[in-house]
C-alpha cells in the first residue's frame, strides 16, 4: 500500500517539504520510513505528489517532492449530509465510512431529541479521522465537518436560500442545493439520485475541510465544488425527527424518503443514503 501523508501547505512548501508534526511522527515511528523511501503527499484540496525522503528523525521528516498534480477522485454529485450525530464510537466509524464513500460535507445538527450536542474537541477528533480515511482511501479532498448548528437555524437558512433560488439571479448562492431530502419512515423509497452530473470535472479545485467554517460564510452553491450539482439529505437523531421537525422540513421543500422496512441506526442510515446518492 502506498504510504500517504497529509500536508495542507504542500504547494507553498514544495519542492522541499517538511511533514506536519503528527504526520512526521507517524512516518518515522510507526511506518519507520528511511532516507530514499518513496511516499505520496496530498494537501486535502485536490492535489498530490510523489516524494522521496531526504532526512528523518524521531520528530521530523523532510522530503523532496516531484511535480504536484491535480488528481480528481471526487464524485460527480456533491452529497452533503445534515445529521444528528450518534454516540462517539459510532460517530467515528460513520465519519470514516462517509469519507470513503465520497460525501462532501457533514453538518452536525442539534435536533429536538438530540441528547448531547457534540463538543468542538470531539469534532476535531472526527476531522482527524477524515484525514486518516483520506490517506487510506486515496481521496485527495477532505470531507468537511462543520460546527454544530441547531435544527431551527439550519432550516431557516435553508428556507431563505430556497426562496432566493426561486428568483432569477445569475450569482451562485450560499447554502443552496439542487435537491433536499429528509429520511423518514413510511416514505417513498430512496433510489438512485435524480440529479444528473453536469459533466464538468475541473481538476484541482476543492475545499480544505479541516478547520471550522462560520455558518454565514459557507459556500455550498448549487454548482458547488468542481461545478458539481449538490444534494442535501437530513438524517435525524436517535428517536428520529419529531412531527414538527418533519413538517418543517417539508415546508422548506425537503422530499421525504424511506430507507426500508427496518429501523436503522443513524450511522447505517447515513451510509445507505451516501451509497445511493454518490455518483462516481
Amino acid at each position: 500500500m502506498t504510504r500517504r501523508y497529509y500536508v495542507p501547505d504542500l504547494q507553498t512548501q514544495a519542492p522541499v517539504v517538511q511533514l506536519p508534526d503528527e504526520e512526521a511522527s507517524h512516518a518515522s515511528r510507526v511506518m519507520r520510513v528511511q532516507i530514499g523511501d518513496r511516499i505520496e503527499l496530498f494537501d486535502g484540496c485536490g492535489h498530490q505528489s510523489d516524494a522521496e525522503v531526504v532526512s528523518v528523525s524521531k520528530r521530523e521528516c523532510v522530503v523532496r517532492c516531484d511535480a504536484i498534480e491535480a488528481v480528481d477522485r471526487e464524485p460527480s454529485i456533491a452529497v452533503d449530509l445534515a445529521i444528528g450525530l450518534p454516540k462517539p464510537d459510532r460517530a467515528k466509524e460513520m465519519i470514516e465510512r462517509l469519507t470513503e464513500l465520497g460525501v462532501a460535507r457533514v453538518f452536525p445538527i442539534v435536533f429536538e431529541r438530540t441528547q448531547r450536542p457534540p463538543k468542538e474537541n470531539f469534532l476535531d477528533k472526527l476531522r482527524r479521522i477524515v484525514i486518516e480515511s483520506c490517506k487510506q482511501s486515496g481521496r485527495n479532498v477532505l470531507m468537511t465537518i462543520e460546527s454544530p448548528i441547531d435544527f431551527v437555524s439550519f432550516t431557516e437558512t435553508l428556507a431563505a436560500s430556497s426562496a432566493t433560488n426561486d428568483e432569477e439571479d445569475p450569482q451562485p448562492r450560499q447554502w443552496s442545493w439542487q435537491r433536499v431530502l429528509v429520511a423518514m419512515p413510511d416514505s417513498p423509497p430512496l433510489s438512485a439520485t435524480d440529479v444528473e452530473p453536469t459533466g464538468v470535472r475541473q481538476t484541482g479545485a476543492g475545499q480544505t475541510g479541516v478547520g471550522q467554517t462560520d455558518v454565514g460564510q459557507l459556500n455550498t452553491g448549487q454548482s458547488g465544488l468542481n461545478g458539481r450539482p449538490r444534494t442535501l439529505a437530513l438524517i435525524g437523531p436517535e428517536g428520529g425527527l419529531s412531527e414538527a421537525e418533519h413538517q418543517r422540513c417539508v415546508d422548506v421543500g425537503a422530499e421525504s424518503i424511506g430507507l426500508g422496512r427496518r429501523i436503522l441506526r443513524i450511522e447505517t442510515a447515513a451510509a445507505i443514503v451516501a451509497a445511493r446518492l454518490v455518483v462516481d
